[in-house]
């Protein structure tokens, strides 16, 4: 009985002592468990911070860039399986920004303006030649074969009116026409007072015939009427203009045969006159029929002369690709001359719509990109659709809503940053190997575009630690 006491408390002594043991190790082992998982999660929700304009500074509380100034935001590592979370994505967005600092963009020239809606008109200016107005222009013939016994009209540039003859000429056919009809008169006049109705009928169609070829010949009905008082032919036939104008061109002398049908003077009214304007290819359908124009001439400076748009030529010139269109205007003073040279203004309502100035906008090629201020200091590129361009102006169709902020000047400038940047929010140590930002040198090396202050002056001492970068 004693024997079995001295081996019975031993064994429950060491009995004991394995569960409290193994007891210690459990709950040592579910403690480092927690503890691991506490700091796993603290590790995993710690918060880190960059610059979106220099993307290689990284600190674990907010501040500002040591380097540009600007406000730290948050940097979110990849998340699992490869998908990025809203909060990736707006930070990818933040980087294919370009932030600049007050300083950044007096160096850099940087200007904004609000986009408006307002009302554009665009013009076009072309070149023209005054030309006769071929709708009044007129030739003088001879309409009977004879001598030009005497011209009234010597001299080219000399003004003719329709009411008062030009020359006069012999024929002797005309004189015998005219004999013809003074005994057609007074046939008629025995005839008519005969009881037989035909022969009186006779009479008027003598009268009749005789007069259609004194009318064919170019007599009018006054002067018919003189012959016919007068009672004897005339020996000189006086020949009218069809219009009143200026002698453009002569061909005739005094005492010169003619034929029927020669020509003998050429007349043109300049009261009116033709501008012949050409008009390229592209600006071809901003033109249409009844457009005012106006006519400057640089032998009357300051006073524009206005016409209209009667008409445009169904067809381009092959040589120097415009197409004319033809203004008629009124010649006041007839101070236009043919063959002169004028510039043309053609203006053109494009109606109420959104624009911009001409230097905001940033041409590629493939697409129009304009850098908008999307809140102070950080521009972001947006792809816009253009419409008609004016000197200053560009009309956008889509892409901007009033009220935007656009930089009017400095937006190449911002691009270059962009590029340097990667466009998409790539670090600039990848194009400076991190020494400069390391030393407070210039990290892009193109001076004013869009730079940031390291570029214009070195960072103080001891205000840039390389504990914030992570290369």
């Amino acid at each position: 009985m004693a024997l079995n006491k001295k081996i019975a408390i031993p064994l429950v002594v060491i009995i004991l002592a394995a569960a409290a043991g193994g007891g210690w190790y459990l709950w040592q082992k579910k403690s480092a468990k927690t503890a691991t998982g506490k700091d796993a999660k603290a590790a995993q929700g710690k918060q880190l911070y960059t610059c979106s304009m220099h993307p290689f500074i990284i600190k674990d509380k907010p501040g500002t860039c040591p380097i540009c100034g600007m406000e730290l935001i948050k940097k979110i590592d990849g998340a699992a399986g490869g998908e990025q979370t809203a909060e990736q994505k707006k930070q990818a967005e933040m980087l294919g920004h370009v932030s600049l600092s007050p300083t950044q963009r007096v160096m850099a020239n940087v200007a904004t303006v609000e986009v408006k809606q307002q009302a554009l008109n665009k013009e076009i200016n072309a070149v023209g030649i005054v030309q006769y107005d071929q709708s009044r222009q007129g030739k003088v013939t001879a309409w009977i074969a004879g001598r030009i016994d005497k011209l009234h009209i010597n001299t080219v540039g000399a003004f003719v009116s329709k009411e008062r003859p030009v020359a006069e000429v012999y024929s002797p056919d005309l004189v015998a026409t005219q004999q013809e009809y003074l005994l057609a008169i007074k046939s008629r006049d025995q005839l008519k007072n005969s009881p037989i109705p035909s022969i009186a009928q006779n009479g008027d169609g003598l009268v009749a015939s005789a007069k259609q070829r004194l009318m064919l010949f170019g007599v009018k009905e006054s002067q018919l009427a003189e012959l016919e008082k007068a009672g004897k032919p005339n020996i000189r036939l006086p020949i009218y203009t069809p219009l009143s104008g200026v002698v453009i061109e002569k061909m005739v002398q005094q005492g010169q045969y003619v034929n029927t049908g020669d020509p003998l003077f050429n007349i043109a009214d300049l009261s009116t006159v033709w501008v012949e304007v050409e008009v390229y290819e592209n600006e071809f359908p901003n033109i249409h029929l009844g457009q005012q124009v106006e006519i400057r001439s640089q032998s009357f400076p300051g006073k524009p002369f206005t016409g209209r748009i009667v008409f445009i030529y169904p067809f381009l010139d092959p040589k120097t690709r415009t197409v004319r269109a033809r203004v008629a205007m009124p010649n006041p003073g007839m101070k236009l001359k043919p063959d002169m040279f004028v510039n043309a203004i053609i203006k053109v309502p494009l109606g109420s719509s959104i624009v911009v100035p001409v230097t905001a906008l940033i041409d590629t090629g493939k697409r129009q990109v304009v850098w908008v201020e999307s809140m102070p200091g950080m521009f972001e590129p947006r792809d816009v659709q253009v419409g008609q361009k004016t000197d200053d102006k560009v009309q956008i169709l889509s892409g901007l809503k009033p009220g935007d902020k656009v930089a009017a000047s400095g937006g190449y400038l911002i691009d270059s940053e962009s590029q340097l940047k990667g466009g998409g929010g790539q670090d600039h140590s990848k194009h400076t190997g991190g020494k400069p930002a390391e030393q407070g040198q210039p990290q892009g090396g193109h001076e004013g575009h869009g730079t940031s202050p390291a570029q214009q002056q070195p960072a103080k001492k001891g205000t840039l630690k390389m504990d914030d970068m992570k290369m």
